[in-house]
């Protein structure tokens, strides 16, 4: 699906995002955290973990290093066991420790509230940065995950696998105070109702708002109308029945 995104119209995209808010009142990410510090720490580990795998390491991890200075400390020895369970924890150790220190030379060891900011950090990219941004600063922004790519594509809101080219489509057709939600709100529908492989549409409240719903009503209507054509092309070839 590489190209340039394709928006929808303005009006459209919020009955769509009225529906997800309608299906998910509790949009919110499910990482838990107290602070900045703490939310960009559990976003880095969640990459190719689940939230819930985060949210079991975290507590230990974050009495053991409460702010960047302290996880400036750690060594990579000391910090892989701590995280192991999250996957590619030598990668995600190097991130973190390099992401602490990275604060505590730059800004002091707080967190910045800019984009530009964020995403120098090591191993923060725009997903990561907008997920702290929203979450946790105040600032708008969009986080574009799998989900969002899967579920924004299969409702028609736009047609791109870039995610830098999906958070542009998306952010121009909503007002700046829904972005956060909106992509909460599309991440929680991929995960319960908008699945990859078995999506659930019959309780789908986007459904006939969503391009492959009805591209999927199309095929069931055409279905029985071929099951006709092909028995008559097999009644024809056998002749009449004797």
């Amino acid at each position: 699906m590489r190209g340039r995104p394709r928006a929808a119209a303005t009006a459209s995209a919020a009955a769509v995002f009225d529906a997800l808010d309608r299906q998910h009142p509790d949009a919110w990410t499910e990482l838990a955290f107290r602070n900045a510090y703490e939310l960009l720490v559990a976003t880095m580990l969640s990459a190719q973990s689940s939230d819930a795998r985060v949210n079991q390491v975290t507590p230990a991890l974050f009495a053991r290093y409460p702010d960047a200075r302290a996880l400036a400390q750690a060594t990579q020895e000391e910090l892989e066991p701590q995280i192991q369970s999250t996957g590619f924890f030598r990668t995600k150790s190097r991130s973190l420790i390099g992401m602490a220190r990275a604060l505590v030379e730059r800004h002091n060891g707080d967190v910045p509230a800019t984009m530009d900011a964020l995403v120098e950090l090591p191993g923060v990219g725009r997903k990561t940065a907008n997920v702290v941004l929203g979450h946790a600063l105040g600032v708008p922004g969009l986080p574009v995950d799998r989900h969002v790519l899967r579920v924004a594509n299969r409702i028609g809101l736009v047609r791109s696998d870039d995610p830098v080219d999906v958070e542009a489509a998306l952010s121009g057709q909503l007002p700046p105070e829904r972005w956060i939600r909106a992509s909460d709100a599309m991440i929680l529908h991929g995960r319960r109702i908008c699945r990859p492989a078995a999506p659930l549409c019959d309780r789908c409240q986007v459904r006939f708002l969503c391009a492959y719903y009805r591209n999927l009503g199309a095929k069931n209507t055409a279905r029985p109308a071929a099951r006709v054509r092909a028995r008559t092309a097999r009644v024809a070839r056998r002749g009449p029945r004797r």
